[in-house]
C-alpha cells in the first residue's frame, strides 16, 4: 500500500468520524427542540476554516445554553471529544462550540436572523439533519460493501495454503494411526 493510498484512507476515516460527530450534535439539537436546524457543508475554499457548520435556533437563552451543554456532554461521553473552544455561553444569545472540523452555532432566533450565517456562506451546501443522516448511512453502507467484496489474491492464497496444511496434517495423523501395529501385552 502506497503512502498516498494510506493518507487517502486516513482522510476518509477522519471525514466519516467528523460526519458522525456532526450527526450526533444535530440529533441533540432536535431532541432539545432546536428550531430550523441546518448543517452547512462548507466548500473547499472555506474548508480551511472548518468542514461543517451546524446552525440551530433556540427560543430563549436558557434553551440555547441547554442545547450547547448537551452537545458538549454527549460528544464528550460518547466519543471522547471536547470542543477546542466555547464562546458566548454566559450571554446565551449566540453560543459557538468549535470542534475544529465542525463548528456548532446555537442562536436565539433574532440573533440568527441578524447575522444570517447561511447567507454569508452562500457557497456552502445546506443540508437538513435527515438528509445528512441518509448521506452518512449510504456512505457507510458503500464502504461496508466495498470491504466485504475485497478478497485480495494474497488473502485467498494464504487461506488456501492454510487449508492444504490442515489437510496434510490430518492425512499424516491418519497414516500414523493406521500404520501402528497393536503390540501384544507381555506378561
Amino acid at each position: 500500500m502506497g503512502l498516498e493510498s494510506l493518507a487517502n484512507r486516513m482522510t476518509s476515516t477522519a471525514a466519516q468520524q467528523t460526519r458522525i460527530l456532526v450527526q450526533a450534535a444535530a440529533q441533540v439539537c432536535e431532541e432539545k427542540k432546536g428550531v430550523d436546524t441546518r448543517i452547512l457543508e462548507l466548500d473547499q475554499i472555506d474548508a480551511a476554516l472548518s468542514d461543517f457548520f451546524l446552525v440551530t435556533s433556540a427560543t430563549n437563552d436558557r434553551q440555547a445554553i441547554a442545547i450547547s451543554d448537551e452537545i458538549e456532554y454527549r460528544l464528550k461521553h460518547e466519543f471522547g471529544v471536547m470542543p477546542n473552544s466555547v464562546e458566548g455561553r454566559r450571554q446565551g444569545d449566540w453560543i459557538l462550540l468549535d470542534y475544529v472540523d465542525f463548528v456548532v452555532h446555537v442562536f436565539l432566533a433574532e440573533r440568527r436572523a441578524f447575522y444570517d450565517i447561511e447567507r454569508l456562506r452562500k457557497s456552502a451546501r445546506p443540508i437538513t439533519p435527515a438528509e445528512f443522516d441518509d448521506e452518512l448511512k449510504a456512505a457507510l453502507a458503500a464502504k461496508t460493501r466495498a470491504v466485504r467484496s475485497k478478497t485480495t489474491p494474497a488473502k485467498s492464497a494464504v487461506k488456501a495454503a492454510q487449508a492444504k496444511k490442515k489437510q496434510a496434517v490430518s492425512k499424516t495423523t491418519v497414516a500414523k494411526t493406521a500404520g501402528k501395529k497393536a503390540k501384544p501385552k507381555s506378561r
